[in-house]
């Protein structure tokens, strides 16, 4: 069995977990379990990965300190490379200092056994992922980060980490591409991974990607990098433009093994050329806000988001195989007292041609991404063609 540790808003990890390996299941309320080896590099939504190697049918932190005692001095003392271990706890009643007690004494009983061990000091109940990144936790049998977590059923289970974000690569993804443009937003490449996940499913390349909204071209990077090949329009000749060297840097820079075409044409109107075995998107969000808009103007954004896009759906959904998925992202608003106003679209789908793809481990009503700031939320909606 396999654990991950979900990112800020966990049902969205938890469905592109499910929709990539077939199942997941929700331990608590960040962590998750699969029986599959998930690949956190390609995940937007999970930010460490395990494999499960100790069950603790209940208990509290001295009986994990037991546990991971008897575990890890039997396993380690013969070694003869010194280990790097850090420890993370989740949902489990402990202090930094109780974790690092444990650390100190694993390290003081192995010392006994010449064997060496470096422990990552604890500021928190959990390294956060770019001390796990920076120190390579997980990549080698010497470099070893401790997943331990207390299920909602008192269940405790510890991990051994296969891997945690590369934030390093996200950042340079985000920061460094040639061609930027802050005026059509940015789509975060964590989000873009959740999106393509949650539009391919757990099939695998080659497959072709269809981003009919694909501004500077960020999901279509994704995609690329995660072996699929990309088929980008946009309105605009400047983004198709921006997309051209942004993906051809990929490409070189990054080593992604997917192919790309673009063109340039409406979505509302445009003709695309097969083949197409998945659509994922971003579409039209509307203005920006940093309030919430007057009613007034809330139905005025609304109307014409919810106009864009169902004239897309229309558009897309004859030259669509039944079956086909898709992964969209809308716009709905976020009030003050944090409920949303959604597009009228998003209750009348089969109307136009499409179904909600069911998902099991959460309710399509959970799939919203925004930040705690933010107005104007990304709803994502998995569906297929009817």
């Amino acid at each position: 069995m396999y654990m991950t540790i979900l990112g800020r808003q966990s049902a969205l990890g938890l469905a592109e977990l499910e929709r990539a390996y077939g199942s997941a299941r929700r331990f608590s309320a960040s962590v998750a379990t699969l029986e599959a080896a998930p690949d956190v590099l390609k995940l937007g939504g999970s930010l460490k990965t395990g494999r499960v190697v100790l069950t603790l049918p209940r208990g509290e932190w001295r009986d994990v300190h037991t546990k991971i005692m008897q575990h890890y001095t039997n396993q380690w003392k013969s070694s003869d490379h010194k280990i790097t271990l850090g420890i993370s706890v989740y949902g489990l009643r402990a202090t930094s200092r109780d974790i690092q007690r444990t650390g100190l004494e694993l390290k003081k009983k192995l010392k006994q056994h010449d064997t060496s061990l470096r422990l990552i000091p604890n500021t928190s109940a959990a390294l956060n992922t770019a001390t796990a990144h920076h120190n390579k936790l997980g990549l080698s049998p010497t470099k070893v980060e401790l997943l331990i977590a207390k299920g909602s059923d008192g269940t405790i289970i510890i991990a051994e980490s296969t891997g945690a974000q590369h934030i390093t690569a996200l950042a340079r993804r985000d920061q460094g591409r040639p061609k930027r443009d802050a005026f059509v937003g940015m789509l975060p490449p964590k989000l873009a991974q959740i999106i393509v996940n949650l539009a391919t499913g757990s099939r695998r390349a080659p497959l072709t990607v269809l981003d009919p909204f694909c501004g500077t071209g960020v999901l279509l990077q994704e995609a690329m990098l995660m072996g699929y090949n990309t088929y980008g329009t946009d309105l605009a000749d400047k983004m198709i433009d921006f997309s051209e060297v942004n993906l051809a840097w990929a490409q070189q820079k990054l080593h992604a093994p997917g192919q790309y075409r673009l063109s340039q044409g409406d979505a509302m109107a445009m003709q695309w050329q097969p083949p197409i075995d998945a659509v994922a998107c971003e579409t039209y969000l509307g203005q920006p806000f940093s309030a919430p808009p007057s009613p007034t103007k809330l139905r005025e954004v609304r109307g014409n988001c919810n106009h864009i896009i169902v004239s897309f759906l229309a558009n897309i959904a004859s030259q669509l195989a039944s079956g086909t998925p898709l992964c969209i992202a809308v716009p709905a608003w976020r009030a003050t007292d944090g409920s949303f106003t959604h597009l009228p679209l998003t209750r009348e789908l089969e109307s136009y041609g499409f179904r909600r793809i069911a998902l099991t481990s959460v309710e399509a009503s959970e799939l919203l991404y925004y930040r705690e700031d933010q107005v104007v939320a990304r709803e994502l909606l998995v569906i297929e063609k009817i």
